[in-house]
């Protein structure tokens, strides 16, 4: 299978096709949920690295208003690779900074090179470190996975979390049945920026593990707040099949 285009990092983050497709598609979101944004004194200057939970296949585009309207940022997400390949999007996604990675088969040292130079260039990539919508049953965020910390480690920039509720009842967890409610309201709450630079370009698997714990458990308590809920103290393993498995995990609870 041929690999799609992979975009590369332009001088001026806010360009004209970004700002084209955010002008007609943005009025189309607030048909859908009404966002609201807090936190915005927490965002550092130049370039980071944005993650956030994964809770709907509305996620992106929600996420998406926010760090534009909101942060006064463009995003550019490392999406899955099966979106650049659907008519329009695959000739649209690359021209507004989006990169595609690959689950299995291709490579993505590509994909990787394109995000650490939106990063280099002051720019914000976005990531969901769960790399799925979570599959806990109570919708807290799962284990997370090492891309983001290693990226933020090794140009010494921060991650931001970030967590969002209530997108799930517009379009459910796991469920492309669709509800919008131009009344219905999404927050999205954005925690302090996360420093991983003493890790260095090469740091050990622990260390990636326990730096990812701590990213996860600030995005958890994110929505905890959100919520008014106190999160897990152990996340969800997807690795976990058994009944077994996730009957220990809910005693751990």
């Amino acid at each position: 299978m041929a690999k799609v285009s992979i975009p590369n990092a332009p001088k001026n983050e806010n360009t004209i096709a970004f700002r084209l497709i955010a002008f007609f598609l943005a009025p189309i979101l607030r048909l859908f949920f009404n966002i609201k944004t807090e936190g915005q004194e927490n965002l550092p200057s130049g370039g980071y690295v944005l993650v956030g939970n994964h809770l709907s296949y509305l996620d992106p585009l929600a996420f998406a208003y926010s760090v534009y309207i909101h942060m006064k940022r463009v995003p550019h997400y490392l999406a899955k690779e099966a979106l650049f390949r659907v008519p329009v999007l695959k000739q649209v996604l690359p021209k507004v900074g989006q990169i595609p990675v690959y689950r299995t088969g291709n490579s993505n040292e590509d994909a990787l090179r394109a995000a650490k130079d939106f990063l280099r260039a002051g720019q914000v990539v976005v990531v969901f470190p769960e790399g799925t919508l979570t599959r806990d049953p109570d919708l807290w965020p799962m284990r997370g996975k090492h891309g983001a910390v290693r990226m933020a480690a090794e140009l010494g920039l921060p991650i931001v979390p970030a967590a969002h509720w209530g997108v799930h009842k517009v379009m459910g967890n796991y469920d492309k049945k669709f509800r919008p409610n131009p009344f219905h309201t999404v927050r999205v709450k954005i925690g302090k920026p996360m420093d991983f630079s003493k890790l260095g370009a090469s740091p050990s698997a622990k260390q990636l593990n326990e730096a990812t714990e701590k990213v996860m458990n600030a995005i958890a308590e994110l929505v905890g707040e959100m919520r008014s809920e106190t999160p897990p103290k152990v996340r969800w393993d997807p690795t976990a099949h058994s009944q077994d498995e996730i009957g220990n995990f809910r005693k751990r609870k």
